[in-house]
C-alpha cells in the first residue's frame, strides 16, 4: 500500500483505493484458478489515477497495491465460509468475501478452501497493516479538524454480470453508498449527489452497492467520521472488454473526481445536534 500525503493545505478528506491494485505473491498466485484476465476484470482499474489530483485538493490518500484475489479489504475478516477458508462456519456464504472463490463472472477463483495459515498470513501482510493505516488517518484528521470524511473509491462493471445479484441490468453512472443514508451526514451525501448531476451523471443511492465493510466499519457520523462510498460505471472512462482508458472519457472522469473530492472538502457538517 502506499499512502499520498496532501499537497496543497490540508483538509478532513481521505481518499481510499482498496480495488485498483493487480500485483499477487507467489504464495498468493500459486492458489488461484481463474483466468488472468478475471484479475484486471474485477479490479477497480485506473480508480487510483482518477483520483491523484486529490491531494491537490489537500486530502490524503490511501491505496492498496495487491490484489483484492489476495484479501479483499473491504470485508471484515470474519466474513469466510467453509468454501473459501478451512475450518470456517456455515452461517455466511461468502463467495466474494475476505477470499474470493467465484469470480464476478461466476467462475471458480479457488480450487479448494485456503488453508487458515494461509489466510493469517495474508492478513498479517496486507490487511491489518491497511485498515490500521486508515484508522490512524481517520483519527488524525478527526483530531485535527474536528471530524473526518471518507470517501470510499470504487468502480463497478457498468453492466450487473452473471455472479452479481442484478445480472444484464444496466447500473447508473455513480452509486453513492451510504447504507441507506446513516454512514455520513446528510450534506456530505447530497454534495456527492449534487456535484455528479451537475456533470450531466445519472445517480442511484445505495443500487446495487450499499457500501461494504468500510462504510459500515468507519461510518460514524456521531462520532464525526463520515464515509461515502463512490462507485463509478467503468464505461465512464475504460473499455470493458479491452480494459483499456478510453478518452475523452477518462479526462472526464478525472475531472469529476477531483471536483468531487474538492467540493466534500468544502463542506462543513452541521456539529450541534
Amino acid at each position: 500500500m502506499r499512502v499520498v500525503p496532501p499537497r496543497g493545505p490540508e483538509t478532513p478528506v481521505v481518499v481510499e483505493v482498496p480495488h485498483a491494485g493487480l500485483s499477487l505473491d507467489a504464495l498468493s498466485l500459486a492458489t488461484l484458478v481463474c483466468p488472468a484476465r478475471a484479475v484486471g476484470r474485477d479490479a477497480d482499474l485506473y480508480v487510483d489515477e482518477l483520483y491523484a489530483d486529490a491531494p491537490d485538493h489537500g486530502a490524503t490518500m490511501l491505496v492498496a497495491t495487491a490484489s483484492r484475489y489476495v484479501v479483499d479489504l473491504n470485508r471484515a475478516e470474519t466474513d469466510v465460509d467453509r468454501d473459501s477458508v478451512e475450518g470456517a462456519g456455515t452461517s455466511i456464504r461468502a463467495t466474494r468475501g475476505l477470499v474470493w472463490r467465484l469470480t464476478s463472472d461466476g467462475d471458480p477463483a479457488i480450487a479448494a478452501p485456503l488453508p487458515r495459515a494461509e489466510v493469517e498470513r495474508r492478513l498479517e501482510a496486507h490487511y491489518r497493516p491497511y485498515h490500521r493505516a486508515l484508522a490512524e488517518l481517520l483519527e488524525q484528521k478527526r483530531r485535527r479538524f474536528g471530524y473526518a470524511v471518507l470517501l470510499a473509491a470504487h468502480s463497478m462493471p457498468s453492466t450487473g454480470r452473471r455472479g452479481h445479484g442484478d445480472p444484464d441490468e444496466v447500473r447508473a453512472d455513480v452509486v453513492p453508498g451510504t447504507r441507506g443514508r446513516t454512514s455520513a451526514a446528510a450534506v456530505f451525501i447530497d454534495a456527492v449527489d449534487a456535484e455528479a448531476r451537475a456533470r450531466g451523471l445519472s445517480v442511484a443511492h445505495d443500487t446495487p452497492y450499499r457500501g461494504g465493510y468500510v462504510t459500515a466499519h468507519y461510518g460514524r457520523p456521531d462520532l464525526d467520521v463520515h464515509v461515502v462510498q463512490v462507485e463509478l460505471a467503468r464505461r465512464l472512462y475504460m473499455d470493458e472488454d479491452t480494459l483499456t482508458k478510453r478518452t475523452p472519457g477518462f479526462e472526464r472522469t478525472r475531472a469529476f473526481a477531483s471536483a468531487l473530492v474538492a467540493a466534500l472538502a468544502a463542506v462543513r457538517p452541521d456539529r450541534r445536534a
